[in-house]
């Protein structure tokens, strides 16, 4: 089962599927074409997040596809330049990290080359694709920061014409970029047999796969995005470059036995806001949801006020400044004192765990894959072309994803030497009793974890399927400072979609939330791709695979 953020991308995953790779296969073949396919959400220069089950494990991995800021990035050298803003641009760029995580999940879990499976982004670079309505209206939505610079306008408005649906997209440098990739790995091949594997979860193309990493991150393409970021005022150097790995780490988990024993696993605190979705179902599983309607009063109460209460902790503790203790964050007391501030008639105060002050033109896509032996994959790669320019020559930006550090030393996400911003995209891979696997990603910046903790409580709390869970109205909390610079702040907003009772809205507005309407099925709201292993309906049978695809935005499922 295959669901992605665009119909595309899902038919790239399928046919690796069906060409006999695994869930890493097709996930990074996916990756790399919705690289092309999306630039919109996501670049090939950015970031990707990537979180893996080996088939038959217990274990979940994280894949750390982002990037870091420069050696040369200190607080005092950024306010020189920039003062107190982030402007779109390279000011803000770190290290390209969606790359490096591609190749790290791909050496470690998948079974295919870089060459095979970057075959399909190549072509779809080479040859142009035809922008569908929803793709080629965030190129125009975009375009009034991106056409101001020439390296982006000469590829996305070309002849100073804005990208229309039905035009087709030809990324001729990007091609040649992955050309060159797929030649360093063909190089280093030099007629040798693949090699077996140093363990049960090494691709036998392990080595050949380093020499792609050592061809974008230590050779030509890194001096030329070093120079192109210095030289457009920010910091980057060849140094920072090479010395760049996308980690791999065990995921940060939790079992919940209130929501059936499950185990959910996230991306790291240290450069996500993953644990955040652990903090919530914990403070969540204090209470018994079952006894509540669905969007009711009651439950989106409790709901935006437990998300208030673990946002204020992420604002509090997540970051790369300094250690994050994540063990005590999602430990039960913990999550019992978060719930004892929850009042059923009045409104949690905004950042009420916070003992320090704190100070869109970003969106993301995803990608979840799951093969037939269980092996499950999910990603959400992100940075749009609204971040940084084009580099000259290779077809892709260089991350701008400091945008999401702050310059407050005493912010846990400050930027520093060699420092992770503190990112929104965060996938999660849940895990039964039985261990049946969940994997669910999902676009939209602070939006991401309310969509996925709402779905997951779909399904599992009220029993919805798992395309009825996607699907169903959200209420959305923005009572924290935004990720994303400048890091605005409405105290106690809450933005409830179309769909949900106008008699809701009203009570909880009574209950001191400043409320909002969306309307239905919001962009805005995030898009959740989720894939959900059942267990065969008799003991003779095969598990099943059941899957949801989003409609507030491009995405698409299939399986066989």
């Amino acid at each position: 089962m295959v669901v992605t953020g665009h119909p595309l991308t899902a038919q790239v995953a399928g046919r690796v599927l069906e060409a006999g790779g695994n869930a890493v296969d097709a996930g990074v073949a996916a990756g790399l074409a919705t690289n092309v396919v999306q630039s919109d959400m996501c670049n090939l220069g950015g970031i990707a997040p990537i979180m893996i089950r080996p088939a038959g494990s217990n274990a979940v991995m994280s894949v750390a596809g982002v990037g870091r800021w420069s050696s040369t990035a200190t607080v005092d050298e950024f306010s020189a330049r920039y003062e107190t803003e982030m402007p779109p641009g390279c000011g803000p760029s770190v290290v390209p990290g969606a790359l490096a995580g591609w190749l790290s999940a791909l050496g470690r879990f998948g079974t295919w080359s870089f060459s095979d499976v970057a075959a399909p982004a190549i072509e779809l670079a080479d040859e142009g694709f035809v922008l569908d309505a929803t793709v080629a209206t965030a190129l125009d939505l975009f375009a009034w920061v991106y056409e101001k610079w020439p390296s982006s306008a000469a590829i996305y408005c070309p002849g100073g014409r804005r990208a229309k649906a039905g035009d087709r997209l030809v990324q001729r440098d990007l091609a040649r970029l992955l050309h060159r990739l797929v030649s360093a790995e063909r190089e280093s091949r030099s007629g040798r047999p693949a090699d077996p594997g140093t363990s049960s979860w090494e691709n036998p193309h392990a080595a050949e796969i380093e020499s792609v990493r050592r061809a974008f991150y230590e050779g030509e393409p890194a001096r030329i995005m070093a120079e192109f970021v210095t030289g457009q005022g920010g910091f980057l150097t060849v140094e920072d470059m090479a010395e760049f790995r996308a980690e791999i780490a065990p995921a940060p988990n939790r079992r919940f036995e209130a929501f059936g024993g499950v185990a959910v696993h996230v991306t790291p605190g240290e450069w996500s806001q993953g644990p955040a979705l652990l903090q919530a179902l914990a403070i969540l599983g204090q209470f018994d949801l079952s006894s509540m309607e669905h969007n009711s009063v009651e439950y989106i109460h409790l709901l935006v006020e437990a998300v208030k209460l673990a946002f204020s902790d992420r604002e509090r503790y997540y970051g790369s400044a300094r250690p994050v203790d994540i063990e005590a964050l999602i430990s039960e007391s913990h999550a019992a004192d978060l719930a004892s501030l929850i009042k059923p008639d009045s409104v949690v105060d905004d950042l009420i765990t916070l003992r320090h002050a704190a100070d869109g033109l970003v969106s993301t896509t995803h990608i979840a894959v799951v093969d037939h032996e269980g092996t499950a994959f999910a990603s959400c790669p992100s940075d749009t072309l609204a971040m940084a320019p084009i580099v000259p020559g290779l077809g892709i930006m260089v991350s701008g994803r400091g945008v999401q550090s702050r310059t407050d030393r005493a912010h846990p996400a400050c930027l520093g030497p060699n420092l992770r911003p503190r990112v929104t995209p965060s996938p999660a891979i849940v895990l039964d009793e039985d261990g049946f696997v969940w994997p669910i990603a999902c676009p939209g910046g602070d939006v991401i974890l309310q969509a996925t903790l709402q779905a997951f409580l779909n399904v599992n709390v009220f029993g919805m399927t798992e395309q009825q869970a996607v699907e169903a109205p959200r209420a959305v909390s923005f009572a924290f400072p935004d990720s994303f610079h400048p890091h605005a702040h409405v105290t106690g907003k809450l933005v409830v979609e179309g769909r949900v009772d106008e008699e809701v809205l009203n009570e909880l507005a009574a209950l001191g939330h400043d409320v909002y309407a969306w309307p239905p099925f919001e962009f805005e709201a995030g898009s959740v791709g989720m894939i959900r292993q059942h267990p065969p309906s008799d003991p003779s049978g095969s598990a099943t695979f059941w899957g949801g695809a989003d409609p507030r935005r491009a995405a698409y499922a299939l399986g066989r």
